[in-house]
């Protein structure tokens, strides 16, 4: 794959409101959950790799990079890719132009900043650089004008990597969610939660 340069980069980047084409339905991302689940499960069947469908090799690797540091393995629970959150981005970009264009555009502008800082992209970086990158890139308080595409970018993905994560088996068990369970019997509210919104019954 060639090199993309900056102003290519900031074209696909602008091209699309990375907001905007970064957002999906609950139906949309449940959808794409199913097909990466099953696309996992045929690739674990046949004891092949995951093949992705809108991303190149080296996109798809800086995915993968970018989720487990948004969302590394603990000791509750997997990482992102451990959940298949790239799979997932994977599927949620099939057949969405706008969608794969702040995509792609967001990808390129990261490996470009790489590269004005340390002459690798991305997925040649050590860990110690990879996260002085996302320092960079990580948080809204940023002022340098020349950061705003990538700090959007970066925050619309984070929240993707955390809706993909989050939706999943092992994201509801790592939320500890404790709803969804049948109650028989049902004696109000307990005391103390009472108490400390200040209301009765």
């Amino acid at each position: 794959m060639k090199r993309i340069t900056r102003r290519a980069a900031l074209q696909l980047a602008a091209a699309a409101p990375v907001a905007a084409a970064m957002a999906w339905t609950p139906a949309e991302a449940e959808q794409a959950h199913h097909d990466a689940q099953q696309a996992r499960t045929t690739a674990a069947k046949t004891g092949t790799v995951f093949k992705p469908k809108f991303f190149t090799a080296h996109e798809y690797a800086t995915v993968g990079l970018l989720v487990d540091l948004i969302i590394p393995k603990d000791e509750r629970s997997g990482s992102a890719s451990d959940a298949g959150v790239p799979e997932f981005m994977d599927f949620m970009m099939t057949d969405q132009p706008q969608r794969q264009t702040a995509m792609r555009g967001g990808l390129a502008l990261i490996d470009r900043l790489c590269e004005s800082r340390y002459d690798k992209r991305f997925t040649a970086l050590t860990d110690v650089q990879r996260r002085a990158i996302l320092d960079e890139i990580a948080y809204t308080s940023n002022r340098d004008p020349g950061l705003r595409q990538h700090i959007t970018f970066f925050n619309s993905f984070r929240d993707l990597t955390a809706s993909g994560f989050w939706t999943t088996k092992m994201g509801i068990e790592d939320l500890q969610y404790q709803g969804n369970v049948f109650i028989d019997e049902w004696n109000g509210c307990p005391a103390p939660a009472l108490e400390k919104l200040g209301v009765k019954y």
